[in-house]
């Protein structure tokens, strides 16, 4: 069962000025794993976690260190997650996420897809 979607984009024009005004914006969005990737990964990734927040319709207590966007060895992205968003996850009783991303004519784009058991 389908229990919640999420959908973001980034501008990556805007993304790449925030992130050179803003110093330590990479360090507060981004886990040490993540922090290495080309400012368009991670601008795919900020899109990707605000997606999740949204098909988790709770972000009481998130930071954004726990949300992780892992690769299963095939380059395809998921999610690792952590603290307080992994007992949202848990209590809404989400088994699986599904996780698409891309960037594209200066966009990045996320679509979240959260599925489970409802409780």
């Amino acid at each position: 069962m389908i229990i919640g979607i999420g959908v973001d984009v980034v501008d990556l024009a805007r993304f790449e000025r925030a992130v050179g005004r803003t110093p330590g914006l990479r360090e507060r969005l981004f886990t040490p794993a993540e922090r290495v990737l080309a400012l368009r990964s991670l601008a795919g990734r900020f899109a990707a976690k605000e997606a999740l927040i949204k098909a988790l319709g709770d972000s009481t207590g998130v930071t954004w260190q726990d949300m992780e966007i892992v690769s299963d060895g095939q380059r395809n992205p998921s999610f690792a997650l952590h603290n307080a968003v992994a007992d949202i996850a848990a209590a809404r009783g989400i088994t699986a996420l599904h996780l698409s991303m891309s960037h594209d004519g200066g966009i990045a784009i996320a679509y979240v897809i959260a599925e489970g058991d409802a409780r």
